[in-house]
């Protein structure tokens, strides 16, 4: 697993993909916290960077399929696929390794917007008045959600040897799986009877309850589940070549 972990990550940054990804997000996150007026931290009297949280989730939209879309597509289009299987390496290892890859380098992503953090921590009048427990709780929930969004990435990439059909296909079932829940529980067959349980099977729920600081162990178990979930599609996929 490790030889495909590195293997992955090379390959994200001896090209333009990874540095591309960090650049994005950092640049539309940046625009939305310290430039656009509306979104802006400067002119709120709340020292507060939960904009972040509420624009990140659109760019892992469209940036997470675009960073795994790769990940098998691209093998089958070369036909490197089954040479990899060849390898003394199960399917399982093969598949963390380039899931566990695409997560860190959202991590990368992630590990710069600390500076607006520190920036508003240091702004606050006094300093430190910001809720610390409120941001490590929302850096939490992102980061639970783009672990699901990049497990439903590496299983679509895992379906097609169409790369843009990866992208499209993951960034459409990203957009289902956050917010088309809570779409579904305000139509007039849910609402007021079964909407809860029903918006509880969407990220969006879970994401909300972790971002207020409050790691609950329900949320938890969505988070680790859902994405195992994923994973095990991803296996079946891969496994089904074999029959």
């Amino acid at each position: 697993m490790r030889s495909i972990y590195f293997k992955e990550l090379n390959q994200f940054f001896s090209s333009l993909t990874g540095y591309l990804a960090i650049i994005i997000f950092l640049v539309i996150s940046g625009l939305f916290l310290w430039v656009f007026s509306e979104t802006s931290i400067l002119n709120y009297n709340y020292a507060s960077i939960g904009q972040l949280f509420t624009i990140a989730p659109l760019v892992f939209l469209f940036l997470i399929p675009a960073i795994t879309m790769n990940a098998f597509a691209e093998e089958q289009q070369l036909k490197t696929l089954e040479l990899l299987t060849t390898k003394p390496l199960t399917d399982l290892q093969i598949i963390l390794g380039k899931y566990f890859a695409a997560i860190t380098l959202v991590g990368f992503a992630l590990l710069p917007t600390l500076i607006y953090y520190f920036s508003v921590y240091f702004l606050g009048s006094p300093v430190g008045n910001i809720d610390t427990g409120g941001v490590i709780g929302s850096y939490i929930g992102l980061f639970f959600l783009a672990a699901i969004f990049t497990a439903i990435g590496i299983w679509i990439s895992s379906l097609t040897s169409n790369q843009i059909v990866a992208f499209i296909v993951s960034a459409f079932i990203c957009f289902v799986v956050y917010w088309a829940f809570d779409f579904l529980s305000a139509l007039p067959i849910f609402y007021g009877k079964s909407d809860a349980l029903v918006k509880s099977f969407g990220i969006n729920l879970h994401y909300e309850n972790i971002s207020r600081g409050r790691i609950d162990s329900r949320d938890v178990l969505y988070f680790v589940s859902t994405i195992t979930f994923f994973l095990w599609l991803t296996f079946v996929s891969l496994d089904r070549r074999k029959w």
